[in-house]
């Protein structure tokens, strides 16, 4: 019987948790387990597997929905139902392929235990006397990640891939964010029985630099201001994704206002459009000051006063 792996608790959150708190708990784990991080630590790289196996599952609203309900079988969800619309199976109708056996099926702790179901209609020889059917199945889903560079998601770009072998071809979209998932539908494994095949789930671990914090496609960065400019006035330049540009510091700017860039943030997934780059201007206050400098900085003092 298959070993049934609960991907709340693989990722620590909880039946309930939505969209947003599952992709913040994968986000976490998967810096934590990834190999680049634990290099030749076996637990680590298995760990980082599930992890993986648990997000493609639970961030597809569709493959949770099946999950929630049949646990461990929910890949043979839509044969269980195909086989419960022919004959009732599983509630209490009787074989679906005929004969008068019928079959109950109960749920232990939310896990719904359909293996038995799945035995007796699809396992063993596969026959059920001259009315039996041969059963298909979709092949296995694979997951993947695909660590980025910065650089790699500012404009759309192809990348070769090798999977189980096989090379594959795939377009990177512009502004894909850190934890992102791909679907590349038939790119899994081989289906059964004439089914179809899975799908691959790539994940994308993005490199962003320290100096962004980035939501979305909106970036935000600290920028060091000298005290004399912030008080006079002046020029800066600013390295941005798209290139280095020139700001103006207007006379008297306060410590921590903000200046927005308006597009000079990432490109928004799928879109022409682009975010914004947000500056928030920190005072970078003089050191080692000289006697004579000191004699201004009290007669300015002294002026304030």
């Amino acid at each position: 019987m298959t070993t049934f792996i609960d991907y709340y608790k693989t990722l620590g959150v909880e039946r309930s948790a939505d969209e947003k708190a599952i992709k913040k708990a994968f986000r976490k784990l998967a810096r934590k387990y990834h190999p680049d991080v634990n290099p030749d630590n076996a637990q680590a790289e298995q760990k980082f597997k599930q992890i993986n196996e648990a997000y493609a599952v639970l961030s597809d609203a569709e493959k949770r929905k099946k999950y929630d309900k049949y646990g461990k079988d929910w890949e043979n969800a839509d044969a269980y139902e195909a086989a419960r619309q022919r004959g009732g199976a599983g509630s209490g109708g009787g074989n679906p392929f005929g004969g008068g056996q019928s079959y109950t099926y109960t749920t232990n702790g939310g896990e719904a235990d359909y293996s038995d179901f799945f035995q007796n209609i699809f396992g063993g020889a596969g026959s059920f006397g001259q009315r039996s059917r041969r059963a298909s199945f979709s092949g296995q889903d694979l997951n993947a990640t695909l660590r980025l560079n910065f650089n790699d998601i500012l404009k759309s770009n192809k990348q070769v891939l090798t999977i189980n072998g096989k090379q594959l071809r795939v377009t990177i979209p512009a502004g894909v964010e850190d934890g992102q998932t791909l679907r590349l539908k038939g790119q899994g494994g081989p289906g059964q029985g004439g089914g179809p095949n899975g799908d691959l789930y790539i994940t994308f671990q993005v490199d962003t630099p320290s100096i962004y914090r980035r939501e979305g496609a909106d970036l935000y960065q600290t920028l060091p201001v000298d005290l004399y400019t912030l008080l006079l006035g002046g020029k800066l330049s600013v390295i941005t994704p798209s290139g280095e540009v020139v700001v103006t510091i207007p006379a008297e700017t306060a410590n921590g206002d903000k200046m927005r860039l308006k597009g000079k943030g990432l490109p928004v997934y799928k879109s022409d459009k682009k975010g914004n780059l947000y500056l928030e201007l920190q005072a970078k206050l003089p050191t080692e000051l000289s006697d004579r400098e000191k004699e201004l900085f009290e007669e300015l003092a002294k002026l304030r006063k």
